[in-house]
């Protein structure tokens, strides 16, 4: 066989999908052509380009830059005969976003995905201020954070979609008394100091500090912190407190990442945006953007995938 554009594609959707049944939905086809059309790359190219799991697929190592290659054709066959739209302003893009691991990913995605449209990000840590960004037309769209019972609120001239609710879990010294527990009980880290990050306007910390009563304890010592993960994981890996991270978050030497028993705290991420300036092939870019961008921080989280494993029945690909 030769390879064709309509090959690339599949190969691009399944890694964006992160599941061949997902893949097949998305572009029309069905779940078992999809997966044959698959194999029939495979075979050619000499290589699996996928790793097949419980919980879906990822591309192999050959696999991503293979996917590499295929969107950088994709989107030089698409530029094929619009010369003049080069010529054109480039549309921008005003985006905001909270302390979000996905942030890098989804904007690369939406960047291939939309070559003419030019992104302008700015980091606001409260969710709160996202929205005020939003209402006053100081941005176009965002990812912001709220919490499960206390979801984000906003004016009729704002839209908001969930990108992806997790639970929180704890980073610990990796000598510390816990770290051979598959899951830590928040009780027992009563006696800890805590870095915990300031009030962001949307629930956090008043949901850390409700579920430490829920387990019956007040934190002992709280050291207030707004820095970047590296510093905290230093001072975390020197024995200086823990912390509630996100469960995607890939720890450094001497830290342990642990889920919670019964996890008592998660966290929802949001795509919030105004209609009038963001259209729906917009809209899609970044929704498909930041959800694939979020199954690659899983693929990366060992942790995470364990704790899945064990909490969720899922179905294969």
């Amino acid at each position: 066989m030769e390879l064709e554009l309509r090959h690339l594609r599949v190969l691009c959707a399944i890694a964006d999908a992160g599941s061949v049944g997902r893949a097949a939905t998305q572009l029309g086809y069905s779940q078992p052509a999809v997966s044959t059309q698959l194999r029939r790359i495979e075979r050619h190219l000499g290589e699996p380009l996928f790793e097949r799991g419980t919980s879906g697929v990822r591309p192999t190592p050959y696999g991503a830059e293979v996917v590499a290659q295929a969107r950088d054709v994709l989107a030089r066959a698409d530029a094929i005969g619009h010369r003049t739209l080069a010529a054109r302003p480039r549309r921008t893009l005003r985006v905001a976003a909270t302390n979000s691991p996905m942030l890098s990913g989804t904007v690369s995605r939406v960047r291939t995905r939309l070559p003419d449209v030019n992104l302008a990000v700015t980091s606001v840590y409260a969710s709160s201020r996202i929205v005020e960004l939003l209402e006053e037309g100081g941005a176009d769209a965002a990812i912001a954070a709220d919490y499960p019972g206390m979801e984000l609120r906003h004016s009729d001239a704002v839209k908001h979609r969930g990108i992806v609710t997790e639970p929180t879990f704890v980073a610990l010294p990796a000598r510390h008394r816990l770290r051979q527990c598959a899951q830590v009980q928040l009780a027992d880290l009563a006696e800890d100091a805590w870095f915990v990050t300031p009030d962001d306007g949307a629930g956090w910390p008043g949901v850390f500090y409700e579920a430490c009563a829920a387990a019956g304890f007040t934190p002992v010592t709280v050291h207030e912190f707004l820095g970047d993960q590296g510093q905290l994981q230093s001072m975390i890996a020197d024995g200086l407190g823990v912390s509630l991270v996100q469960p995607t978050l890939r720890p450094i030497p001497h830290v342990v990442v642990k889920p919670l028993v019964g996890s008592p705290l998660w966290c929802r991420y949001v795509l919030v945006w105004r209609p009038d300036t963001v259209d729906d092939e917009v809209l899609e870019a970044l929704s498909q953007s930041a959800m694939a961008a979020y199954r690659d921080l899983v693929a990366q989280a060992p942790h995470l995938r364990a704790w899945a494993s064990r909490t969720w029945s899922v179905t294969g690909a």
